[in-house]
């Protein structure tokens, strides 16, 4: 007999919680430089490299998602996921420079199957009219994850201890993915269809068909250069935010972690808000516009200097948070919507696999403009001209 499919809301807080829990990957060491460098001596400049790591794992194990979905279902590829997730967030407590490397790319193996997964999973379940609104939702579980890092990792790192703090957000990711077993047996009924045993080459095969897809879709290709270019603007705010604070303005690291966790918190907001405009307006006019509030943000962070007012370097976080953290959910929708029918994981697994493939450039990059130029205002110069390239990109989508 048959598992009823669980109820949309339900699947929506499932993948909420799985990427609440990914975003670990990704923000427990850079939140943590600060703390962790006097002890491991490795500067906090250097974050970037860990956010490139982290992508150079993803891109080992995203392009495989779609295929190994059919073939071991969408719930227990996430499972996994978490499990691989946590492991490589927990082991950045060695606090040695080889563990920390060895960890960036642990955890990004176990991100990479993370939005194509939930997209596959939600995307048979959502009205073609609330699209989306149904992933903003969904996606809303990355800026609250941050949130939640930013916020409670410094808070942590004062009371226990840098080490203690990294091993609370790892068990996070654990604890989601034993919470999300129970959708298993309504949801992953197709794992064991025919052609599910097929091996390895088969499903490398599959996985470089799924990257054909940017190749023959024009429009398809136009988001993905869009995402990357927003993306750039996103992690590189997300992974410096806070040491630009403590670095260039002073800020102690639990202030500098609240503020940051208030940007993500406007990405929840964000999210939610676009994803109304478009489902009523459209996703392109709404992607562009998020293009234009990122650009503005990022060109006053760029100028910001010691003098300025916390309220103004907070708002201007929030307002890149609310923009340059809230288009994921309507870019996903857009996704869904273009990709051939059945293929909706695949077609996100090509997109990530394009935007892992740009971080892995942009925010060592921006580590290297704080190296030559003693300063993050060049970093910040180059989020504005990233997004000021994916608007443009995106405006010449068709409609």
């Amino acid at each position: 007999m048959t598992a009823p499919t669980p109820a949309l809301p339900l699947i929506m807080l499932a993948l909420m919680a799985v990427h609440l829990a990914g975003m670990g990957a990704f923000l427990t060491v850079p939140v943590l430089a600060p703390a962790m460098a006097a002890e491991t001596g490795v500067p906090a400049s250097l974050a970037g490299l860990h956010t490139a790591l982290v992508y150079a794992g993803a891109l080992v194990t995203g392009p495989l998602t779609g295929p190994l979905i059919r073939r071991w279902g969408g719930v227990r590829m996430l499972q996994v996921a978490m499990g691989v997730l946590g492991c490589g967030i927990a082991l950045a407590a060695l606090g040695h420079p080889v563990a920390l490397a060895a960890s960036a790319l642990l955890a990004g193996m176990g991100h990479g199957p993370v939005t194509p997964g939930g997209s596959h999973l939600i995307a048979a379940h959502t009205p073609a009219r609330r699209r989306a609104l149904v992933f903003s939702l969904k996606q809303a579980g990355v800026p609250l994850g941050a949130m939640v890092v930013a916020a409670l990792a410094p808070a942590l790192a004062l009371w226990f201890g840098w080490r203690a703090s990294i091993l609370c957000i790892a068990c996070i990711a654990f604890a989601v993915a034993l919470a999300i077993q129970p959708l298993r047996a309504g949801l992953d009924v197709e794992r064991d269809r025919p052609g599910a045993s097929a091996g390895l080459l088969a499903v490398l095969r599959e996985s470089a068909a799924n990257l054909g897809l940017l190749r023959t879709d024009k429009d398809l290709a136009r988001l993905t250069v869009m995402a990357c270019g927003y993306g750039i603007a996103q992690f590189c705010f997300s992974t410096f935010f806070v040491g630009f604070q403590v670095a260039s303005l002073g800020t102690s690291l639990a202030e500098a972690g609240l503020y940051l966790a208030l940007a993500q918190a406007s990405g929840v907001i964000g999210r939610v808000f676009w994803a109304l405009l478009a489902d009523r307006l459209g996703a392109t006019h709404v992607l562009v516009a998020c293009g234009v509030g990122a650009g503005l943000a990022g060109l006053a962070l760029a100028l910001a200097g010691p003098g300025w007012p916390t309220v103004l370097v907070a708002g201007a976080g929030m307002v890149m948070g609310a923009t340059a953290v809230g288009w994921n959910g309507v870019m996903l929708a857009e996704a869904a919507r273009l990709a051939p029918p059945g293929q909706v994981g695949g077609a996100t697994a090509a997109l990530s696999f394009a935007f892992g493939m740009t971080m892995l450039v942009a925010p060592p990059a921006f580590s290297g403009l704080i190296g030559l130029t003693g300063s993050y205002a060049a970093g910040f110069g180059m989020c504005v001209v990233a997004v000021t390239v994916g608007a443009i990109a995106i405006a010449g989508a068709r409609r």
